[in-house]
């Protein structure tokens, strides 16, 4: 059993969550129950399943979550992309969180190669 604490992965995990709260702050209150709540999910998931991976005994079933935990990602990367496309944000805004997403994202894929070629 690994400590995910002390993975860099779960660390910009856990850094992402903060940044898209802070985000979602700025959005307008009628997303409360859209976008708003579907990317808090979302962006919640993706270190929650690196925990819950770390928890696992076989690497198969730790890469399984690494594999949930980038869907989670791309889905959130997609909703920024829609809220700026609806002008609920400008680009700029949201560009060192989606430097962050780009870089979580070939964290966990590194993560994932290197289980599937242990």
């Amino acid at each position: 059993m690994r400590d995910f604490k002390k993975l860099d992965i779960w660390k910009n995990g856990i850094e992402l969550v903060k940044q898209v709260y802070q985000l979602s702050k700025k959005l307008p209150s009628e997303e409360k129950f859209g976008l708003i709540s579907q990317i808090t999910r979302a962006i919640v998931s993706i270190p929650s399943n690196i925990a819950e991976g770390c928890s696992r005994n076989s690497e198969i079933e730790f890469k399984r979550f690494l594999e949930i935990a980038i869907g989670s990602l791309f889905e959130v990367e997609t909703q920024l992309i829609i809220i700026v496309e609806l002008e609920l944000v400008s680009s700029s805004e949201i560009e060192n969180l989606m430097i962050l997403i780009q870089k979580e994202g070939r964290m966990i894929n590194s993560l994932i190669n290197k289980i599937k070629n242990s």
